[in-house]
């Protein structure tokens, strides 16, 4: 193994696994790899997985099979969500020598250095309620908007969810770790940063899942405050939420970003389902009703503001009436674009024993429904700011002779390449 020095990565799934893969390429890099476009020959191929889906077990499967084909001789390590809930299952796919769960992915480099290939695969897993301690991670050159992990893990028991098995129990790093990354990031050039975390707005827990309402400092360490003080940190022109629970974003957060000059226009809410009979059977901690009080704050505060939503669709038990309501309730309420989600089963969670189930081809039906409204919603949101001016980011991306930049409030826009206009904040009239 000590001349297997080239490696090469491929990221399933959220923004955070995305700030832990570019953490664990540039940790590695640093103990000497090199790093390689995933489809290049490389000595060692990592996946890091997600399995909030059946597709995305799908997809690992299929990416091993491609660099067996392709370098048979390399290297297959398997970490993230995937590889902790089911390690056994993935150990048995052909061509795969590592599987590395949630307590050994930060020891990636030392697994690998003990690692040859031919051997059976190797399993580094532990119960996920042994898993604590937290691991900064951020994206840095992968994307224009660094992707920053604050939160991790999730003590919520959501019925069809697996992720607090995947990732264990919720917990943070400190306020002042935050704001010190922040600063490093500000040095690098980083104009936006995107806050990621499991459960976002149940920043606040220590490293080791504990409470900690106060710091060292004497100020509380929760997600408010943590906002409150990266406003603070100068070189950063922009933030974003990337996703927080509606019972956890108070009214306190929408005010504050309502005020700032650096926190976006631009919230994302998962709902889930617009009927609170099926927002129960999923075990969600509020009602629609106050997930509409959210949106029409938010609405009255900033008129401009983007509002993106997670919905399921498909989940068991629900009726057409159940899905009317999703429908009838998404359509009037002033939000700007929709995720859609077609639910899937997940092994081990309560939504399981739920009936009657949604035949698959229902569930297509209303994705493809809500799909449609996510369009409308989008283009009814571009045309109410039409003749504005507002401040657009551009990525570094050339696509084409062509360049992509976000305004402040989430509207994408599209013009020929400009090197001097990438990573710069630009007025731009819509």
């Amino acid at each position: 193994m000590a001349e297997s020095r080239t490696i090469a990565f491929h990221t399933l799934g959220c923004k955070l696994n995305f700030s832990e893969t570019s953490s664990l390429s540039r940790m590695l890099e640093q103990e000497g790899f090199e790093k390689k476009e995933f489809d290049d020959l490389a000595d060692v191929y990592v996946i890091n997985t997600c399995s909030v889906t059946d597709n995305a077990d799908k997809e690992c499967r299929q990416l091993v099979r491609r660099i067996q084909r392709k370098a048979p001789e390399s290297l297959v390590v398997i970490t993230g969500c995937y590889a902790q809930l089911k390690p056994r299952e993935i150990a048995d796919i052909p061509g795969v020598d590592l599987v590395l769960g949630a307590a050994e992915k930060f020891n990636i480099g030392r697994h690998i250095r003990e690692l040859a290939k031919g051997d059976s695969a190797r399993i580094c897993s532990c119960d996920i309620e042994e898993v604590s301690g937290f691991h900064s991670s951020w994206s840095v050159n992968d994307r224009t908007r660094t992707f920053l992990k604050v939160q991790d893990g999730c003590d919520y028991t959501c019925s069809f969810c697996t992720i607090p098995m995947a990732r264990g129990k919720s917990r943070s790093d400190t306020i002042a770790n935050v704001v010190k990354n922040a600063e490093a990031l500000a040095a690098g050039g980083v104009k936006e940063i995107v806050l990621t975390g499991v459960n976002l707005g149940d920043f606040g827990k220590g490293p080791e899942g504990i409470a900690t309402p106060v710091s060292i400092h004497g100020r509380e360490e929760n997600f408010y405050a943590l906002v409150k003080e990266l406003d603070k940190v100068e070189g950063i022109s922009r933030y974003r939420i990337s996703s927080i629970e509606p019972n956890l974003l108070t009214n306190e957060i929408i005010d504050y970003v309502a005020n700032s000059d650096k926190f976006m226009p631009h919230f994302h809410i998962p709902l889930q389902s617009g009927s609170n009979k099926t927002l129960g059977a999923m075990r969600r901690r509020y009602k629609r009703e106050l997930y509409a009080e959210r949106v029409n704050l938010i609405k009255k505060l900033m008129p401009h503001c983007a509002i993106g939503v997670d919905v399921i669709v498909g989940f068991p038990g629900e009726t057409d009436e159940d899905f009317k309501d999703t429908f009838d309730f998404l359509h009037a309420l002033d939000v700007s674009y929709l995720h859609v989600f077609t639910y899937s089963e997940r092994d081990n969670t309560p939504a399981l024993d739920i009936r009657p189930v949604v035949p698959v081809h229902t569930r297509n039906e209303r994705n493809k429904t809500l799909r449609n409204l996510s369009w409308m919603k989008m283009q009814y949101f571009t045309e109410q700011h039409a003749g504005q001016t507002r401040t657009v980011l551009f990525e570094q991306h050339d696509k084409n002779g062509m360049m992509e930049g976000y305004t402040d409030n989430y509207i994408r826009v599209t013009t020929p390449y400009r090197e001097e206009w990438v990573n710069s904040v630009v007025p731009w009239k819509i």
